[in-house]
């Protein structure tokens, strides 16, 4: 037998063996990547309920167990969805939470996250608007395949008001606007081009 017949065997083992490794390292990628993309829906997610006052939709982001640091006193979780809610409606006419940067660190079933907000809250009456931005800082944990916040600390560290007038002027007047219910025709299926919603 020669010598490169007797070396084929080995090679193809090496071969192989440098595919199954390059096949775990993909699956490893591609199971962060889905885990990145999971944990960002839940953070979004919750600030889509909590905008359109969808007490169900905010408390699908939380474990049971977990609680929300919104001001000087932890809510739990299963209270939070209601409360927020309540003292949202009760000050502004109108809240929307915009994300921005977003930073993830994922440690097996657990994932520790820092995500900038800018919270613009509409006054009653309609002429005045307040920014505030700030942080959340989570700690997610994977159960079962799903991810969902256990803690959520919150930070403000700017804030601004201005003058929202505008919005009571003719180039805003037709203008869909949000409502803070399942109303709202984000919730509408399928979209309709002139169709029923909300207007200025």
């Amino acid at each position: 037998m020669t010598k490169g017949a007797a070396s084929a065997p080995s090679i193809h083992k090496k071969t192989a063996m440098a595919h199954e490794s390059e096949l775990a390292q993909l699956q490893a990628t591609v199971q962060y990547l889905k885990d990145r993309q999971d944990i960002l829906d839940v953070i979004v997610r919750e600030s889509r309920g909590r905008d359109r006052h969808d007490s169900e939709l905010t408390a699908s982001c939380y474990w049971p167990e977990g609680a929300d640091e919104h001001g000087p006193v932890p809510l739990p979780a299963t209270q939070y969805p209601e409360l927020a809610n309540q003292g949202h409606a009760r000050a502004f006419a109108m809240n929307q939470h915009n994300l921005a940067n977003h930073s993830c660190e994922i440690d097996g079933n657990t994932a520790f996250c820092e995500t900038y907000v800018v919270g613009t809250m509409l006054s009653h009456d309609g002429m005045t608007c307040t920014l505030a931005a700030g942080r959340y800082l989570d700690q997610l944990e994977k159960r079962d395949g799903e991810w969902r916040i256990l803690w959520r600390r919150s930070t403000v560290e700017t804030a601004m008001e201005g003058d929202a007038s505008w919005l009571q002027t003719p180039p805003v007047k037709g203008f869909l606007k949000g409502t803070r219910d399942r109303d709202d025709i984000s919730y509408h299926r399928p979209y309709t081009i002139g169709g029923p919603g909300e207007r200025w």
